[in-house]
């Protein structure tokens, strides 16, 4: 397995406590997707949110252990949150477009890290949209609200929106449960795509879709991670018997 970009040591988070995950350790490899499943309230988002710090945001959360990218320690004091997160996208469950233009969304995080020129916000806005798959759909309404486009198309313009910034690591949580299924499988197909230049973390409750969109599969269950490996293994052949169980359907 290849040097992984994203490296977590004995991970645990209390919520006050309760504790939410459990001495995480995990190798996520660089250019590739990672599916984390398991049943709510397993641990799969709040690990998630641990590699861009979002957990910071709530009170009472304790973090020992480490989160390493590219060897460093996310957790360390020095850490800089706010370019963390521009090297670390997050796209969430609910497509979330601000009531601006379509343009103006894409070009909200260019703008904010301090590009003003015209000319290549517009090539920054225009590559955005490309690699999300939606150019061809938006291009003749970059002034229209984003608002006014469909569930489906909204979601790819918030990955255009995240890709503008030019994130190394794409974190999605559940970015297709809200989607119908050919707006599901457009999602999909964009995540194969990207993993040629990104770093993917999926968090899915759907199993078909782990198995379709990833190359390695980590399984969590009451805040621990039971098993992690390549996908196909995960799905054919698990080492444990929770695993197995609950990709059967026979729990959770």
């Amino acid at each position: 397995m290849k040097e992984g970009k994203i490296k977590s040591r004995d991970l645990t988070l209390f919520y006050g406590q309760k504790m939410a995950l459990n001495s995480i350790t995990m190798d996520i490899t660089s250019k590739h997707v990672t599916a984390l499943i398991g049943p709510s309230g397993c641990g799969k988002s709040t690990f998630l949110r641990t590699l861009n710090r979002m957990n910071d945001l709530i009170p009472n959360v304790k973090i020992t252990g480490e989160v390493l990218i590219d060897d460093f320690n996310i957790y360390n004091k020095q850490v800089d949150v706010v370019n963390l997160r521009k090297k670390i996208g997050m796209v969430f469950q609910k497509s979330n477009p601000f009531a601006k233009s379509i343009f103006e969304n894409v070009a909200y995080g260019p703008k904010i890290n301090g590009i003003h020129d015209k000319k290549r916000l517009t090539e920054i806005v225009e590559l955005s949209l490309h690699r999300a798959a939606i150019w061809d759909e938006v291009k003749d309404r970059m002034h229209d609200s984003a608002l006014g486009l469909s569930g489906g198309q909204q979601q790819r313009l918030c990955i255009a929106r995240t890709l503008a910034v030019d994130p190394e690591i794409i974190l999605m949580d559940e970015p297709a449960s809200a989607l119908d299924p050919i707006s599901t499988s457009k999602i999909e197909e964009l995540i194969f795509h990207l993993k040629e230049n990104y770093t993917i973390i999926i968090v899915t409750h759907n199993m078909q879709q782990a198995a379709r969109v990833s190359d390695y599969t980590g399984f969590f269950y009451l805040g621990e991670l039971v098993e992690f490996g390549r996908t196909k293994k995960i799905f054919t052949n698990p080492e444990k018997k929770q695993t197995e169980e609950y990709i059967t359907g026979r729990f959770g």
